[in-house]
């Protein structure tokens, strides 16, 4: 049997009454259908409760899966702090993004995270979910009503970051990132 592919899903809000755990709580029943994922939960919430732990679990991982809202044609400052308090961590690892927000679904967010974690070495998946409107979306339960176009973007977003944390792994595992231009 395939070994699985570690999988960490980081909240993009750590906002009191954040509508991310509505997102997150969907993208993980849509991934718990994908047997080839092992699923660690990262929130901003407990970056200063302990940052070595957190560390640990960024490095242990094959992949990245960052569930963002858009405030202010942006991403948050909870985020961006996670970010920037690790480095070799995201070195070399796939990432894929599943947004929410008001008219643009946080595709303006996602724009500017792919310029900062390019800098970070990170390989940002083109595939995308997004949630134009998030709040009319989902029920009062959390249940997305019309779920066939986001469960269709949701697989491809899948099959592609399955794809690279496959191939990702194997090439740190026969050439460790850092030491490429040592």
């Amino acid at each position: 049997m395939p070994q699985k592919i570690k999988l960490a899903i980081i909240y993009g809000s750590a906002r009191e009454g954040r509508f991310c755990d509505t997102v997150v709580n969907w993208v993980a029943a849509e991934i718990a259908g994908h047997q080839q994922f092992a699923i660690d939960f990262i929130d901003p919430r407990d970056l200063g409760r302990n940052r070595a732990d957190v560390a640990r679990r960024l490095g242990d991982v094959d992949a990245f899966l960052v569930v963002t809202p858009e405030y202010n044609h942006g991403y948050t400052a909870d985020l961006k702090a996670l970010i920037d308090a690790h480095s070799i961590q995201w070195q070399a690892k796939p990432l894929a993004f599943v947004s929410y927000g008001g008219i643009s679904g946080g595709l303006r967010a996602i724009e500017q995270l792919r310029l900062v974690f390019a800098e970070l070495h990170v390989v940002a998946i083109r595939d995308t979910v997004s949630f134009a409107s998030a709040w009319s979306k989902f029920d009062r339960n959390g249940t997305l009503m019309d779920p066939r176009d986001a469960r269709k973007a949701m697989s491809a977003l899948l099959a592609r970051l399955q794809w690279w944390a496959i191939n990702l792994r194997e090439a740190r595992a026969n050439t460790p990132f850092l030491e490429v231009a040592a």
